[in-house]
């Protein structure tokens, strides 16, 4: 389920296994539909889903995106007796409410910021005037990335919190707020595998969220990312998976919402060791695009172990080479932008780069279009960041749309 550069990057590695006969994607993009049948669903559309799964004798149904999950996508398929990979909705709620999440990590003491959670916003105006800024104010609900809001002051955090509660700019994902405060350091994005039993760490990843160079501008989905991070030790590793990840699981299952699926985890490398920021329910993107590649394992062996409640029996393996990814994205993007441009050059890049479709769709003549505002990935791997991202950006002027536009220093790390 799902249509961007997460879902086009999970059809490729699955496609490599030897096991997959055939792929079906709703709704899938441009990219897909080269190595896959595209279903013209919406991923959110669940009856819909059922019936198409029922009809082509799907296995296993992996769902991309975050809403589906919320939804009781993995729900419904599961009563059904339907394999699926991704949490049920209970255990999903560690992303879909921000302020389920925040008691759950407070209640088995998971590092986390210190924060406070509100429906009124009388209380919340009060409590956030007595804070020291920087203030983080995030909307409870799932709001595509647009959810939360760094403060630099205490008027500008008054605003934010005006626009969610009364203004209410993000509907009902604002109906309750969390205010958070602000953590310093590195910021990167964990991820493990679990079947609720047995959960096992994937290599992590950094992205970045605004559009502009030097993270200026509005946040976005995501306009790149890398992996691993220049500064992830083992002992890091071993620090974040113990007091984090693998804790986080265990309470879901404490709590009677048994997790199953990918979790990816916001975490803050603070001087006082990490902390968490927030929880997803499945791959990021970016993300995705910069840690799958390096994942050596027959991904469709992982997911059939995890939905079998076997992941003890996998090895997972990735390679130690670099990974990096930059979004080239629609002019206007993250703002109102136009779609239906052409893409040209997809076939002039480099034979081991990897361009991932996301915001794409054929024409009538089966040429590839806009169709979204982040339109594609560009990926290239290396044995060292550094050389990963010469290679990206050594193709990306070769690709072309109109208004496209792309951070010029994804990967460009200075520590």
């Amino acid at each position: 389920m799902g249509g961007g550069g997460r879902e086009h990057t999970l059809v490729w590695k699955l496609a490599q296994s030897p096991k997959v006969k055939e792929i079906y994607v709703a709704p899938g993009n441009a990219g897909t539909a080269q190595i896959a049948h595209n279903i013209d669903v919406s991923p959110t559309d669940i009856p819909s889903l059922l019936k198409e799964a029922q009809h082509h004798k799907i296995d296993l149904t992996v769902v991309g995106p975050e809403a589906p999950l919320a939804k009781g996508l993995a729900d419904q398929f599961l009563i059904r007796g339907m394999q699926v990979f991704g949490p049920a909705s209970r255990a999903a709620q560690i992303e879909a409410s921000k302020a389920f999440a925040k008691e759950l990590m407070q209640k088995y003491n998971i590092p986390c910021a210190r924060s406070a959670s509100f429906t009124s916003y009388d209380e919340a105006k009060e409590y956030v005037q007595q804070q020291k800024p920087p203030i983080v104010i995030k909307a409870d609900g799932l709001a595509a990335g647009k959810g939360v809001v760094v403060a630099n002051s205490v008027p500008e955090a008054l605003e934010a919190l005006a626009s969610f509660m009364v203004s209410k700019s993000l509907g009902e994902a604002a109906n309750q707020v969390v205010v958070e405060e602000f953590l310093s350091g590195k910021e990167m994005s964990a991820f493990a595998f679990t079947d609720a039993h047995t959960a096992v760490p994937m290599v992590p990843a950094c992205d970045y969220k605004r559009v502009y160079d030097g993270d200026q501008g509005p946040n976005t989905g995501g306009m790149g990312g890398y992996s691993p991070p220049s500064f992830y030790t083992p002992e890091l590793e071993r620090t974040d998976f113990e007091t984090i990840m693998a804790p986080t699981v265990k309470a879901l299952h404490n709590e009677g919402r048994p997790y199953r699926g990918v979790l990816y985890g916001g975490l803050m490398i603070t001087p006082n060791g990490p902390k968490a920021l927030e929880f997803n329910a499945r791959f990021g993107d970016p993300e995705a695009q910069v840690i799958l590649p390096r994942l050596k394992t027959d991904l469709l062996e992982i997911m059939l172990a995890i939905t079998d409640n076997e992941l003890d029996r996998v090895h997972i393996d990735c390679t130690d080479d670099a990974c990096v990814g930059v979004v080239m994205a629609s002019g206007g993007y993250p703002g109102s932008y136009k779609t239906g441009f052409p893409i040209t050059g997809l076939d002039d890049v480099d034979k081991d780069i990897l361009v991932f479709h996301a915001g794409t769709k054929l024409g009538l003549d089966g040429e590839v279009l806009t169709g979204g505002g982040r339109v594609l990935t560009v990926v290239a791997t290396g044995k060292t960041v550094a050389e990963a991202r010469r290679k990206v950006y050594a193709n990306l002027p070769r690709i072309k749309f109109a208004g496209c536009h792309y951070r010029k220093d994804i990967a460009d790390i200075k520590d």
